[in-house]
């Protein structure tokens, strides 16, 4: 087990950044790939652990992928055009998105294919998308019906469905997407507020696909069996990796930072807007359209932040940012409640008790039900203490970043 330590307390900056590509777009972005036909050309693709889960997935599944000049070459084969063999074991490691979404498109695999991942993705519910899957027509097996590792089965006889996304999830409603790519016939999703990479990127590669944005949920309908040519295409940066950023140059006195060309989409900016509410000096810059997707600069001062009321309909468009919002309102005036975000609790880890224990450790007080958390700031944070982070990055940064502001070293 790896421990870091921030050995001096931050001094004041004025910085220009950048950030690696967003994850979850470049997972997509490889998943449709394989799907294609011809060469695709991906820039800004991290070489984050979750990425390289994928790529060594997808090569498993005789997909060929290479990089030069930070540039991934995907070569295609077309729909459900992976190569099935005996025995194919694929550990996605850490990653949720790309185990989820991946199983949508095998479900016209022609052997089965295991599913494995790390101890906490293992601990992941995948009975989320399992259930929809199989009235496709896959078939499953698994020790536990909700956890990896998992056998899916495909079938030759397909069939179209009609589901109900209701958790707000992403890569539920985008795994169910996938597979309606290898159906006949229309497939129609009603899916409660979430991501919309997936629909964004269907739509700028000309994969038909509709979608009716509702006041609290989009009806989507995919046509299935249709030809996905190659493409070119560059990942903007990630808002998530961002955010850390973004918090920690509110929270440092007399500084400033301007991270460039970061993917803004509404359906992810869920933090800024807070932040703002709580009195954050936030505003993006030179704002433009990449690919289908929003992109600016993000440009953040020192602030004065203030507790707020954070309601449930923020979740789905910051459910990554939480532990780092956690950070900021242990520094801001006052109280921030956090409201509906039960959701947390099925994470890499448990986010709402973890963040709320190491929080106390560092003398600030808070108050968890099952779907809230309550956090009381104070100006100086004394730090000087020690928190597990129970493996989950987020948690980890997040502590790193408090750390670089309170009084004392965290571990």
């Amino acid at each position: 087990m790896a421990k870091l330590v921030l050995k001096k307390k931050i001094k004041d900056f004025n910085k220009v950044i950048s950030v690696d590509g967003d994850k979850s777009i470049s997972i997509r972005s490889l998943l449709i790939g394989s799907q294609s036909y011809g060469i695709c050309k991906i820039k800004n693709l991290p070489k984050s652990d979750d990425i390289l889960s994928t790529i060594d997935g997808l090569k498993k599944l005789g997909i060929k992928i290479q990089f030069k000049d930070k540039t991934c070459y995907l070569h295609g084969n077309g729909l459900n055009g992976f190569d099935y063999k005996k025995n194919i074991v694929i550990n996605a490691g850490n990653s949720g998105t790309f185990a989820r979404l991946l199983l949508g498109l095998l479900v016209k695999s022609s052997y089965p294919v295991k599913i494995i991942g790390d101890k906490s993705l293992s601990r992941r519910d995948f009975q989320r998308v399992t259930s929809p899957l199989k009235q496709f027509g896959a078939r499953f097996v698994s020790k536990n019906e909700s956890n990896l590792p998992l056998t899916i089965s495909g079938s030759e006889y397909l069939r179209p469905i009609n589901y109900f996304e209701k958790k707000g999830s992403a890569q539920c409603k985008s795994s169910v997407i996938f597979a309606g790519l290898n159906t006949p016939g229309k497939t129609i999703i009603k899916a409660k507020k979430s991501r919309d990479h997936s629909e964004l990127l269907f739509k700028y590669l000309g994969i038909p696909i509709k979608v009716n944005k509702k006041t609290n949920h989009d009806l989507i309908t995919i046509n299935g069996k249709t030809k996905i040519t190659s493409f070119n295409y560059k990942i903007p940066s990630d808002i998530s990796s961002s955010a850390f950023f973004i918090a920690l140059t509110a929270l440092t006195k007399n500084s400033k930072l301007r991270i460039k060309n970061v993917n803004v989409n509404p359906s992810r900016i869920g933090l800024i807007k807070i932040l703002k509410k709580m009195g954050g000096k936030i505003s993006i810059k030179n704002k433009g359209i990449e690919g289908n997707e929003q992109i600016g600069d993000i440009e953040v001062k020192s602030s004065k932040l203030n507790g707020v009321k954070v309601p449930k309909k923020y979740s789905a468009s910051m459910i990554d940012e939480y532990p780092i919002l956690c950070v900021a309102a242990s520094i801001a005036k006052g109280k921030t409640k956090m409201l509906g975000i039960e959701e947390l609790r099925f994470k890499e880890s448990d986010r709402i008790k973890v963040m709320s224990d190491g929080l106390k450790l560092a003398g600030i007080k808070t108050h968890e039900e099952s779907d809230s958390l309550e956090i009381e700031g104070k100006f100086n944070v004394k730090g000087g203490i020690s928190i597990n982070s129970e493996n989950d990055h987020r948690i980890a940064m997040s502590f790193l970043i408090l750390g670089m502001v309170s009084e004392e070293p965290i571990r």
